[in-house]
């Protein structure tokens, strides 16, 4: 008797095959005897489950797979999207910046620097062209008025040569001429002042304060009071301009005091000009500021001076990323009060910030020092 197992691939699954010959011999007949064998699958359905079960993982990878692709690139179609809307007049758009440090992350981050970069050169453009048209603006309205006179003392010699004096008008003639070199270069330089960072590297201030103030021949004596060893990053040569501006400032219109105060205070540099003259006006002390700006008290351009000063002044402090503001000195008169970053302006600053932000990082060392300070001296002398 032997035992087997077969199954067919026509659906009717397994059988356990039995074999018994009736009789030992070689030529006995054979019976074969079978029944269905529980719990095996046919071969067909086998394959047709097989072929479901593949369908179904084939689904859930691609299903999975568009999920996760989804997901990772989210945040490259609201970079794309943030990046569409952005246009000339809008630059200030940041694209959003997903957590982490993965590729979509530092895309991101480039991205946002670069909008950042394109936005200051537009800012540095535009400021750039605002001061071209400025200039041209003052340079007319200034220069015509000494041109004007100029050509009117000229004509009149031509009409009346035997009447002329030549020396009288030679003289009022180089007047002009050098009112209008005066004019031309304040101009210039006020063009120049805050369209490109002026070359910063360490300079001693106080130094530069004795320098200054020694080589004038003024008619007041100058009363020092400087912090000895102040030294900050800053361009010498618009430094010392700004000083001589607010020097000659107080020079005209000081009656017998003219005073500089300097001294270093956490991270800032503050120094003072002041005088004893007839002072500044609350509601005048921003509008002295103004280029050709005329006031209505003594300290106006009838005393002197082509009223660009204290602009250029004013534009060389916000150069340096600081401040200079008007207020009331010790003696009565006028006090011109320059606040000024130890460490210069931040890195990639390339021309001056709005004043606001210079009062956001100077905070209350931009104000004027009060009075009790400005009459301690540290380092006192006259000049």
């Amino acid at each position: 008797m032997q035992d087997l197992q077969a199954c067919t691939h026509d659906g009717f699954g397994c059988l356990r095959l039995s074999a018994l010959r009736v009789t030992p011999g070689p030529d006995s007949p054979v019976v074969y005897a079978g029944r269905p064998v529980e719990g095996f699958t046919p071969v067909a359905m086998f394959d047709l489950l097989f072929t479901a079960e593949v369908a179904v993982l084939v689904l859930l990878t691609a299903w999975a797979t568009w999920k996760v692709a989804g997901r990772t690139l989210r945040p490259v179609e609201a970079i794309r999207s943030d990046l569409a809307a952005v246009n000339v007049n809008d630059l200030d758009t940041r694209v959003p910046v997903p957590a982490g440090d993965d590729e979509i992350a530092r895309l991101a981050r480039t991205v946002n620097s670069t909008l950042a970069r394109i936005e200051q050169a537009k800012l540095t453009t535009e400021r750039a062209l605002r001061r071209q048209r400025e200039f041209a603006a003052d340079a007319s309205h200034e220069l015509r008025t000494p041109l004007a006179g100029l050509r009117t003392q000229l004509e009149e010699a031509q009409l009346h040569p035997d009447e002329t004096d030549l020396r009288s008008l030679l003289r009022d003639a180089l007047l002009d001429v050098e009112r209008l070199e005066a004019i031309i270069d304040d101009l210039l330089l006020l063009a120049k002042v805050g369209a490109t960072a002026p070359g910063r590297k360490p300079v001693d201030v106080s130094a530069l304060v004795r320098e200054e103030v020694a080589r004038r021949t003024d008619r007041i004596p100058v009363r020092l009071l400087l912090e000895d060893g102040v030294r900050m990053h800053a361009a010498p040569r618009h430094l010392a301009r700004l000083l001589t501006n607010l020097l000659d400032n107080a020079q005209r219109h000081a009656r017998s005091v003219v005073e500089i105060g300097l001294r270093r205070d956490d991270g800032f540099v503050k120094l003072w000009v002041g005088d004893d003259g007839p002072g500044v006006p609350v509601r005048e002390r921003e509008r002295i500021f103004e280029r050709f700006a005329r006031s209505d008290t003594a300290r106006s351009r009838g005393r002197g001076g082509a009223g660009l000063g204290l602009a250029i002044a004013r534009d060389i402090a916000r150069a340096h990323c600081g401040t200079l503001v008007a207020a009331e000195s010790p003696y009565g008169g006028a006090m011109f009060v320059l606040c000024l970053p130890v460490s210069g302006c931040p890195p990639n600053t390339d021309a001056a910030p709005s004043r606001a932000a210079v009062r956001r990082t100077a905070g209350p060392y931009a104000e004027p020092p009060q009075v009790e300070e400005a009459s301690a001296p540290v380092n006192e002398g006259h000049a």
